[in-house]
C-alpha cells in the first residue's frame, strides 16, 4: 500500500493505491490519524488506485468518518473501481459515507 497526500482546494485528499488489508490496516490508520491530528476539516479519500479492502481497511473508513462527524468535518470518499463499490455496497457502508464519482464532484461544494 502506498499513500500520497495533496490539497485539492480545500480538501486534504489521500490517496490509496494498493491493498488496504489485515498487513496495512494499522500503517492506513496511523497515517490518516497523524493527518486529522493536523486539524483537518476536509478529508478527500481517493480511492481510485485502490485495489482491494478487507473489514480491517473498511474499519479505519469508519473511524475516520467518525472521528470527521465529531468535529464537525467532512470526510468524502472518490473514485471506487467497480469491485471495492461492491464491497461498500454489501457492507452497507455506501449509505455511511458521501461517495462521489470522480475528484472534481468530490470537491465541488
Amino acid at each position: 500500500m502506498e499513500i500520497n497526500v495533496l490539497q485539492i482546494k480545500d480538501y486534504t485528499s489521500v490517496i490509496i493505491k494498493g491493498r488496504i488489508d489485515s498487513m496495512t490496516a494499522g500503517d492506513f490508520e496511523n497515517k490518516i490519524m497523524e493527518i486529522l491530528g493536523g486539524g483537518v476539516t476536509k478529508l478527500l479519500l481517493d480511492c481510485s488506485d485502490l485495489t482491494y479492502i478487507s473489514s480491517s481497511g473498511l474499519r479505519v473508513f469508519l473511524v475516520a468518518q467518525k472521528k470527521m462527524l465529531a468535529t464537525g468535518g467532512v470526510l468524502r470518499i472518490c473514485c471506487l473501481k467497480p469491485e471495492i463499490k461492491d464491497i461498500f455496497d454489501i457492507s452497507g457502508f455506501s449509505i455511511i459515507f458521501s461517495i462521489f464519482s470522480d475528484v472534481e464532484k468530490a470537491t465541488s461544494d
